[in-house]
């Protein structure tokens, strides 16, 4: 099947492919078969719509997950009771040790058994608590069951055959925002030096004057005055688009365009931390405080994310985050970001959702705060442009 959709498999791939099946690294799920297949059998973004094309033709009779009783769906999406109790850690560390055959089991044992809504413990299928299933809870493993799904299957990742726009007839690639930054030239400003730079544009110029006799006009050099706090979503939902936001962050990162850029990382939405890694870790975690504090207003900012989330986790105060609660609501933060940076832009990799209202919320909600554009090149450009307009 795959040579058929012209994914070129050599016998050795292959067999490493079926090693790695011998040694259970799929751990009988198939969006993890999935993964695997595409890092062992393609050698290059451009083949991996060949891949999902294979892979949605090979399994499309594999039945999903059964889906979730309405009235359970009901209870997660409109909680009745609200639950204000402090996670119990030490019972969610213990969740650590469940396998995910062990949870799969129990999820379906649950959604036998469970007759009215739950809200904390660690038992059912509820909202926050420490259970391994639900929403708005903590534990390091587990089924997020309503609220925005973090991580998609499979068949759903396949069925996006969002690398069509990878593919060699159309690449999206690293130089491709690395010329768009480019338009960041224009507004580095000419130091007072000697002309020692060659000016491309007034030596056509004085050379077609000239009849054609070269004519070499040089200038004074530029000097980059363009700072960027650059904020990006990590984890959750954005893991489906870890691949394009990682050429714009390399992109960004390889740019001389820019007198000084800094770099923070958050999940969902800007809390009273953010981090200097994408895995978010406690002892990488910095103040925003301190960030509006000592990084200036002058600084350009640039978010990128997705805006999806349930509504308590942009709205309410008193939301765990991590490793503490957070007394200030996400939005809070965001507005007290607008406010103090004038120049900012929100890179958005997802389109607005549709199949769930809560998430539409937040993601409108988002939209209006700031000048929201789609992550792609062409969009990159417009926003730039915005960003960098000189202030009246």
């Amino acid at each position: 099947m795959l040579r058929a959709k012209g994914l070129k498999v050599s016998l050795h791939e292959w067999t490493t492919l079926m090693g790695a099946l011998d040694k259970g690294l799929c751990k009988a799920s198939l969006t993890r078969f999935y993964y695997l297949c595409r890092a062992v059998l393609v050698k290059n973004e451009a083949d991996f719509d060949k891949l999902d094309g294979a892979f949605l033709d090979y399994f499309k009779d594999v039945v999903p997950l059964s889906e979730l009783p309405e009235e359970l769906l009901s209870w997660l999406e409109n909680t009745k009771e609200k639950n204000n109790e402090p996670f119990d850690m030490h019972r969610a560390m213990q969740n650590k040790d469940l396998s995910s055959e062990d949870i799969q089991k129990m999820f379906q044992d649950r959604i036998k058994e469970q007759k009215t809504e739950h809200n904390g413990g660690s038992y059912w299928i509820g909202t926050g608590g420490v259970s391994v299933f639900g929403n708005k809870g903590f534990s390091p493993e587990g089924i997020r069951v309503e609220g925005e799904a973090q991580y998609k299957n499979a068949l759903d990742v396949a069925g996006k055959r969002k690398f069509r726009d990878f593919r060699n007839d159309t690449t999206l690639d690293t130089r491709q925002f690395q010329v768009a930054l480019r338009s960041l030239r224009e507004f580095s400003s000419q130091v007072n030096q000697s002309k020692t730079e060659l000016d491309i544009d007034d030596t056509v110029d004085a050379t077609c004057q000239g009849g054609g006799q070269l004519k070499l006009v040089y200038a004074r050099p530029r000097e980059n005055t363009v700072k960027v706090l650059l904020l990006m979503d990590s984890g959750g939902s954005m893991e489906y688009y870890s691949l394009l936001c990682s050429t714009l962050f390399q992109a960004v990162s390889k740019s001389s365009h820019f007198k000084d850029l800094k770099k923070y990382y958050f999940h969902n939405c800007i809390y009273s931390h953010v981090y200097t890694e994408p895995t978010l870790q406690y002892d990488n975690k910095v103040k925003t405080e301190w960030i509006m504090q000592n990084i200036s207003s002058d600084y350009k900012v640039i978010i990128v994310g997705d805006a999806k989330m349930h509504p308590s986790e942009l709205l309410d105060e008193n939301y765990y985050v991590y490793t503490a609660r957070d007394k200030t609501a996400g939005i809070d933060w965001l507005k007290r970001i607008k406010e103090k940076y004038k120049h900012i832009v929100w890179l958005n990799p997802s389109p607005r959702p549709t199949h769930r209202l809560f998430s539409n919320d937040t993601y409108d909600i988002i939209e209006k705060m700031f000048s929201m554009y789609p992550l792609t090149v062409k969009d990159f450009r417009l926003a730039l442009k915005e960003l960098l307009v000189r202030a009246e």
